[in-house]
Order: C-alpha cells, then structure tokens, then sequence
C-alpha cells in the first residue's frame, strides 16, 4: 500500500535526527521495520521531488454503460411484464421481439450492485441426480419420461392423482389426465391418447419411468407392447428423473407449454421446441445480436451470444466419454428386459 507523502517526510526527518544523535541506519531500520532499500528509494524521490511513480489513474472501460442505459436496463428488469423474470428469461423475450438491450450477464451484474438480485422466477433450481442409464433423443416423439403426482383435495388425507407425460426432447407435456385413484389401466389408456394423437409408430418411442407399481403393472406393459413403445426404469431405490414439472403442472400446464422459456432448450417454449419453430426463433435471435454487435462494436470485447439450437438431448447421461445409448439401440435390450 502506497504511503502518503507526509508520513514519508516524518519518518525520513526521524530517522535523520536519530543518525544525526550517532545511532546507525541498520538498526534504526529494524526498529522501525522498514527496509533499507525503501529508506533509500523514499531519499531520492524526497531529493527529486517526486511523491511516487505510480499513477492514480484509473481506467474506464470503453463499453461501459453510460447512467442513462444503465436506468434503461434496471427500468426493463424492474417492469410489470419481466419484474417476476430472471435476466434469463428476460434477455430471450426481447431478442424475440427484435430488441436488444444488455446481456444476460450485465442483467445480474446492475441487479446486484442495486440489491434487486433476488429469486425472481416460478421455476426452482434443479438439482443434479445420479441417473442409472443413459439415453437420448435427437427430435420429438422419440423419448418420454412419465410419473403420477399427488394432487392434495380440500378434504385432508384425500389426493387426486395427475398422470403427466413429458417429451424430453421437447420439454413439452404431450399428454396428462386427473384420476381419483393410480392404476395401470388407467396409465394405459392416456398413454393409448398419446400415441394416436402425437402418430406413434411402432418401437418408435421409449417410455422411462421409476419402479412405482402402476409403472410396472401387466396392463400397462400389455399396453406399452401393444403400442410398440419400449419401456425403460430407473434401478430399484434409485430418484427418477421426472422433476421437470411436478411442483406446478395443475396450475401452470398452459404457461410451462406456451409461454416459459426452458433453460435447457436454449430459452424457446416447449411447445415451439416440439413444433420445430424453435429453429427460426433462435436464427432471428442471433440475427438481432449481430445487428447490436454491427451498429455499437465497442459493447463486444468478443463473439454474440451463442443462440445455436440444441440438436440432441440426453436423459441420465453416463459419462461424458462413453457414447450414450440411443431409442434405436435400446429397442432389443429394453425389450428384452421388459
């Protein structure tokens, strides 16, 4: 730390007098825990009327944001359409409107130095789980992950029971159904929906679920063989991996399809995802950052936001050096073990 001229012309003038009174430079310097050699340097800038070398400038960046587009950002962030949205969520919905703005990270970055960074979205962070194979899927309708959930009723200790079918490549719901009661007949038979609507083919899709009985039970593996969809479970005593919804599919069924942005499918809907819009959304959105880039450069210290599409999803990836195993090459294995 640089010390302030006046202490340095102080402490030069006491040591003085104390060599002046016959004491040595050595000691006088131990005593007072200096070193020699910062002894000597303070001489000659004292000699050379020099204060220090070192400059007190300090440099601002050139893409800085000026007060005004920081007010801009804070006022986008801070507004009745995103206040309830994360910058995550929020930098997506411009881009799709042709707008850009800041990037996701100056988002955070002003939120935080104003204490606004608070949980600001419906979705709760998903937490990593240890998962028994490893799947995936390249484009809809290939591979579905399914689960029941409890419904609490106003009569306690009374449920109803929300069967819920995800396409993992897609994120989006493709099928669910409220019964008073869990039963494999009845997995079937919405699964039998599924099929018809969505134009299922035979071993055209593998069906992952856990080990909870009405997953397993005969009617619905009958059903599952008769559809020509391959079942697959986790291992015994093992978290399955049906989370993406659960906490909130009753209520929020039509804004997880329509209108959330997932994280893990590069910020589109589900429902454009499932659709195949989701590859001119993410065009358009790389064609509006490259805009931004072209009309301000100095903002960009390197390349845009990456918007590419996520071409293949993967459902309880083993490790990332062994290949995981695809519907197609599952189908014989899966049967087999069905």
């Amino acid at each position: 730390m640089m010390t302030p001229l006046s202490e340095r012309n102080m402490v030069l003038a006491l040591v003085n007098d104390a060599m002046d009174a016959g004491a040595r430079q050595e000691p006088v310097c131990d005593l007072i825990e200096l070193s020699e050699r910062t002894l000597q340097r303070w001489r000659n800038d004292q000699a050379n009327e020099i204060a220090d070398r070192r400059t007190d400038r300090v440099q601002t960046p050139k893409n800085q944001l000026s007060a005004l587009e920081r007010q801009h950002v804070l006022a986008i962030a801070n507004s009745a359409e995103f206040g309830h949205l994360p910058p995550s969520q929020i930098v997506p919905r411009l881009a799709d409107n042709g707008i850009y703005v800041a990037s996701e990270s100056t988002f955070y970055r002003l939120l935080k130095a104003e204490k606004m960074l608070q949980y600001r979205g419906a979705e709760k962070p998903r937490k990593p789980r240890s998962k028994p194979r490893s799947l995936h899927a390249t484009e809809p309708n290939q591979l579905f992950s399914w689960d029941i959930t409890y419904l609490p009723t106003e009569i306690k200790g009374i449920y109803f029971y929300l069967y819920m079918f995800i396409d993992i490549f897609s994120r989006k719901v493709v099928g669910w159904q409220v019964f008073e009661n869990e039963s494999s007949a009845l997995a079937g038979e919405v699964m039998k929906d599924i099929c018809a609507r969505e134009n299922i083919q035979q071993n055209q899709v593998i069906l992952h679920s856990d080990n909870g009985s009405p997953m397993k039970g005969a009617t619905m593996l009958a059903t599952l063989q008769m559809l020509g969809v391959i079942p697959s479970f986790s291992r015994p005593a093992v978290s399955n991996d049906l989370l993406a919804a659960r906490n909130w599919v009753a209520t929020f069924m039509h804004w997880y399809n329509e209108e959330h942005r997932h994280s893990g499918i590069q910020f589109v809907t589900p429902a454009e995802r499932h659709a195949g819009l989701d590859v001119e959304i993410l065009e358009c959105r790389t064609e509006v950052y490259e805009a931004a880039k072209a009309k301000n450069p100095g903002r960009w210290s390197g390349d845009t936001r990456n918007w590419k599409r996520i071409n293949i999803v993967h459902l309880n990836p083993d490790n990332i050096n062994k290949e995981p195993l695809n519907y197609e090459e599952a189908y014989e294995e899966l049967k087999l073990a069905a």
